[in-house]
Parts: structure tokens; C-alpha cells; sequence
């Protein structure tokens, strides 16, 4: 993709969303790609400013979050502990500057607090936490957590009558956990309609290709097999990502899992596919490189 061609766009007075009700469907495609091309650079500011974090699976995650926050996600920002507010977990919590680039655009939190990141004390702790950062729904640590996490909150709705739906991200290594496996179960024993999975695949799990690591055969049929909608896109086609996310908004009858394929690294050319990237942070003539290819500077 060419992010430089959003570069010159702006979207005066539509930074930060009051409420759920005005941002809801409020943006157009070139928007929300222009709302992911800005969280690509402030995820590469905080890895670059603390020389640590996880750049790579941030930046394969974001088009998704990005168009999901944006155009569908029922939340109010300035009442992120709304009751009947809709659930997003992201199981792999050490992708955080993704979500919390996407907190501070959506105005949860400031831009200024993402400069906390990974700062003893500050709102952006290093894996995303409920109790420091406003919009987390779920503290992450170990992977593969996360799915049940969310199926708890998918039944907790049912049985209060709510209409809230739960979004699920999980990354294509935490799915060799076994406890990924039983939460998809017994999604499906208790028809969670409410309960909507993405799966960041992306090929790269610590620093080597999932393939080397822990082959996983045939994903969409093994999720199948256990009685889940499936459906397949291009997780950095944002037409294709606005497919997928009707897909799992029709889906109510039991659960769905969007599989979006993606580049881990995606939008800064040499992070792109390299595992090294996983968990390093940019040095100076790096980041440098990434604001120009970011279109936030020029060459």
C-alpha cells in the first residue's frame, strides 16, 4: 500500500469521537485508511522512544483495528466503562502500541499519554492493562488467554439480555494453545452468536516464521470443524476488510472467525516479514526510513 498518498489528507475536527453515535460508519475507506496510516506512525514513535516493544505485530494488526474501532465498534470514548458498551480483547497483548494508537485517535486516551509507553507509571504499560489504560477490556499476559476471556463476556451478555458483541483478535502462534482450542468448543456448545474472532495471520510468531516453529496445517478447516463461521480476506485491503466485518456482524447464529492474512511489519519495508522485528525497536536511521515511508516526512 501507499501510504504516502494519505499523507496530505487531514480529517479536521475528527480526531477524537465524543461518542460511539458520532463515529459510527462516519468514515469512508481512504478515511479509515488515513486513520491507520497516522496509527502506523505513532506505533513506530513509541517502540522507537522507549527501544522496545513489538512493532511488527502492531503494524500487521492495525488496518484491522483501525477499520474496526472506526466503522463498527458500538463505544463512547468519554464513557469507556459504558455498561452496554461492545467488548474488544486483544488476546495478543504485547501488540499494544497497535491498540493504543488506535485509543488515542479514537480519543479514549491522548496522544501525549502514548509517550507513557512503557514507562514505569504510565497509562501505556508494555502488554495492554484494564486498570492503567481507559478502553482496555482485557489485561493480557500469557497467549491464548484471551478467547476465553471474551467467551466469558459473550455469555454474560446473553444472560443479561444485552446486545453488546465481543470481538476476539487473536495472532496465528497463540492458536497452538490448547486453551484457544476449548474456548472455541464451547463457543460453539453455547451458540455465542455474540462472539466475533480476527486472527492476525501473519506467519511470524517470536522471532521465526510459524511454519519453522509449530506447523499448523489447515487453519479455516480446523475452525470449521469445530462448527465456526470462517471467512477469509486480505487483512491490509480495507474493501476487503469492510467485507469481513459485515461477515461477522451478520453471523449471529454462533460464532465467527474473520482470518485476515497479513504481513507482520506491514507498511515499513524492512520490517515487513522479517521475524528480527517481532520485539526490536527501530535505531535513529530506521525510524527516519519509516516516517518517509509513512508519508509523515519527506526523503
Amino acid at each position: 500500500m501507499n501510504y504516502q498518498k494519505f499523507a496530505s489528507k487531514s480529517i479536521k475536527g475528527r480526531r477524537h469521537w465524543p461518542t460511539f453515535e458520532a463515529s459510527y460508519m462516519a468514515m469512508g475507506i481512504n478515511e479509515v485508511e488515513e486513520f491507520a496510516r497516522r496509527c502506523r506512525v505513532e506505533i513506530v514513535k513509541m517502540v522507537h522512544r522507549a527501544q522496545a516493544g513489538h512493532p511488527g505485530g502492531s503494524l500487521s494488526e492495525i488496518d484491522l483495528i483501525s477499520a474496526l474501532y472506526s466503522t463498527r465498534l458500538r463505544v463512547r470514548p468519554n464513557e469507556p466503562k459504558w455498561d452496554d458498551r461492545d467488548r474488544f480483547i486483544l488476546s495478543k497483548g504485547h501488540a499494544s502500541p497497535g491498540m493504543y494508537a488506535v485509543l488515542a485517535e479514537m480519543g479514549f486516551i491522548s496522544h501525549a499519554d502514548l509517550e507513557s509507553y512503557r514507562v514505569l507509571g504510565g497509562v501505556c504499560q508494555g502488554h495492554v492493562d484494564m486498570k492503567w489504560c481507559p478502553g482496555v477490556d482485557f489485561s493480557a499476559g500469557s497467549l491464548g488467554m484471551g478467547l476465553s476471556f471474551g467467551m466469558g463476556c459473550a455469555v454474560a451478555a446473553k444472560l443479561e439480555n444485552s446486545e453488546r458483541r465481543i470481538f476476539v483478535m487473536l495472532g496465528d502462534g497463540e492458536i497452538q494453545e490448547g486453551s484457544i482450542w476449548e474456548a472455541a468448543m464451547a463457543a460453539r456448545h453455547h451458540e455465542l452468536g455474540n462472539l466475533k474472532v480476527i486472527l492476525d495471520r501473519n506467519r511470524i510468531q517470536n522471532d521465526d516464521f510459524c511454519e519453522a516453529q509449530m506447523r499448523m496445517f489447515d487453519i479455516p478447516a480446523k475452525w470449521a470443524s469445530f462448527g465456526w463461521s470462517v471467512k477469509e480476506i486480505n487483512g491490509h485491503d480495507m474493501g476487503e476488510i469492510m467485507e469481513g466485518l459485515d461477515f461477522l456482524e451478520q453471523t449471529n447464529d454462533g460464532p465467527a472467525i474473520l482470518i485476515a492474512h497479513t504481513i507482520k511489519g506491514a507498511g515499513i519495508s524492512y520490517m515487513e516479514n522479517n521475524p528480527s522485528f517481532h520485539g526490536a525497536a527501530p535505531n535513529d536511521e530506521q525510524f527516519k526510513q519509516a516516517m518517509i515511508e509513512l508519508g509523515e516526512v519527506e526523503a
